[in-house]
């Protein structure tokens, strides 16, 4: 078997992660009430990005693996597509963190629930990337050079 379809299942657990964080847990977070839906995303937010960059970094690296082997530069567009994580992390899912983090509880008018929902939606870009290095990756595995 070839490795490449290691990466190509890595990047699908990826997606797979994604799509579940959209689909399962943000709306179950969305009926908490302010102070436990705060708490549970601070567990789940540390927890979850560890994952996702463990996932990513591992597929990147198989993929690394696999063009080392075949010379086709595809896998390379594919490890770097799902390492992208890492700077849509930083530039994109950071700032709203750190408003999230900033959110006083205690005042009559919270923005928490409106950031939240913002975070979820910036969480999809995730699922789009994912996909994406999917993408590239069955483009090597069903079309070899």
């Amino acid at each position: 078997m070839r490795l490449g379809l290691y990466a190509f299942a890595v990047a699908a657990a990826f997606s797979g992660a994604s799509v579940y964080i959209g689909l399962v847990e943000q709306p179950a977070r969305l009926r908490l009430n302010a102070r436990a839906m705060i708490e549970e995303w601070k567990l789940s937010n540390r927890r979850g990005t560890l994952v996702l960059s463990g996932i990513a970094v591992l597929s990147a690296a198989i993929a690394l693996v696999q063009f080392r082997q075949s010379g086709d530069v595809r896998w390379i567009i594919g490890g770097t597509t799902i390492l992208a994580s890492w700077p849509y992390t930083y530039f994109v899912i950071t700032p709203v963190n750190v408003w999230l983090f900033a959110v006083r509880l205690g005042k009559p008018v919270s923005p928490l629930r409106r950031l939240m929902r913002d975070w979820g939606l910036l969480e999809w870009g995730y699922a789009l990337i994912g996909l994406a290095a999917c993408g590239v990756f069955a483009w090597a595995l069903e079309l070899p050079p």
